[in-house]
């Protein structure tokens, strides 16, 4: 596939500028299933001959493989690509018996730990650039802090932890130079609004909760962020799948009004002949806070797929329809009220 051009949207304040379609690169590391390694590379490599320009990883994906994987794609064409990774989970050589693969097939021989305090920012971040084998990450995000991912109490002293120090190591790693943005990536927006009161934040991954399907973040979360001048990278646009097909919403079987609500807003799309999945793709850029829809495709194919949702033409008609028949929150900005 040739070149394709593509929008670009700036990340809150900052200097940096990227695609509004980028990669993310959990699925590329083998959750549920493997993938290759060289396959998982020429998916890196595929994005960004394409034009690209934004692509996603963690030390949690495959517990490093897939920050060594996106590493070795991008290392010889660094200047293609704007990075981020993540930190607050830092990773332990661990024999095979004691290994907690958690949902990954093939991991690297590693245990995760929780640690978002100013020391643990900063080795996560050093491991991260030894593992990747670049000297630059641009974004980095908080990862996975918060309620759902650690319950009411245990999530305290790792809140006081990102209170206490883990902010103020971003803050000196962005304001240094030595990133050019930072925020948290997460899958419930409530944490990001506790997130405003430590201070300002450039950035945040959000899965699941601005999509065609659920709009939960819209007041006061995107509201918030753009107040603030925080831009919003939507991951998880298709819902775990129910969006392209699947049964899966949030990584679970989706309840029976989930179902329903999925239905109606494909018949829509049918009445204006768009596939469900390029409207899914395509709505969340509708938001003016968001800057990027963050898909994770396996393979170059699944990502030629990807492409060719992202090149449908959706009319606005489409979007007032689904706000008018109530499948879309009171509120959402569509192209006729967006600002």
């Amino acid at each position: 596939m040739t070149k394709l051009s593509f929008e670009k949207r700036r990340v809150g304040k900052t200097a940096l500028e990227v695609t509004t379609l980028g990669l993310g690169g959990a699925s590329l590391a083998g959750i549920f299933s493997a993938v290759p390694a060289e396959q998982a590379r020429a998916t890196v490599a595929h994005a960004l001959d394409v034009g690209i320009n934004y692509v996603d990883t963690a030390p949690q994906y495959g517990l490093g493989r897939s920050e060594h994987l996106v590493g070795d794609a991008i290392r010889e064409r660094r200047g293609d690509a704007i990075l981020s990774s993540k930190v607050g989970r830092l990773l332990k050589p661990v024999k095979a018996a004691e290994q907690d693969k958690g949902a990954w097939v093939d991991p690297l021989p590693f245990n995760q730990a929780y640690d978002y305090s100013y020391d643990g920012v900063m080795r996560s971040f050093e491991d991260s650039l030894q593992r990747l084998g670049l000297n630059a990450i641009d974004i980095v995000y908080v990862h996975d802090i918060g309620v759902s991912t650690h319950g009411a109490e245990a999530n305290k002293p790792l809140w006081a932890q990102l209170a206490g120090g883990g902010y103020k190591a971003l803050r000196e790693l962005r304001d240094s130079g030595v990133i050019s943005a930072f925020g948290l990536g997460v899958n419930e927006w409530e944490v990001l609004m506790d997130a405003f009161a430590l201070g300002d934040w450039d950035v945040f991954l959000l899965a699941g909760r601005y999509t065609l399907l659920e709009q939960t973040s819209l007041h006061p979360f995107m509201s918030t962020c753009i107040e603030r001048g925080a831009s919003v990278v939507v991951g998880g646009p298709f819902n775990s799948g129910i969006l392209v097909g699947g049964d899966k919403f949030n990584y679970a079987k989706a309840p029976d009004d989930i179902v329903a609500k999925v239905r109606a807003i494909e018949a829509v799309c049918k009445d204006f002949n768009v596939p469900l999945p390029a409207a899914a793709l395509q709505f969340p850029l509708t938001h003016p806070a968001v800057c990027n829809v963050l898909p994770g495709p396996r393979s170059p194919a699944e990502l030629d797929g990807i492409l060719d949702w992202w090149q449908v033409k959706i009319p606005a008609e489409l979007w007032t329809a689904l706000a008018d028949k109530g499948l879309l929150a009171e509120g959402t900005p569509v192209p006729h009220t967006a600002a």
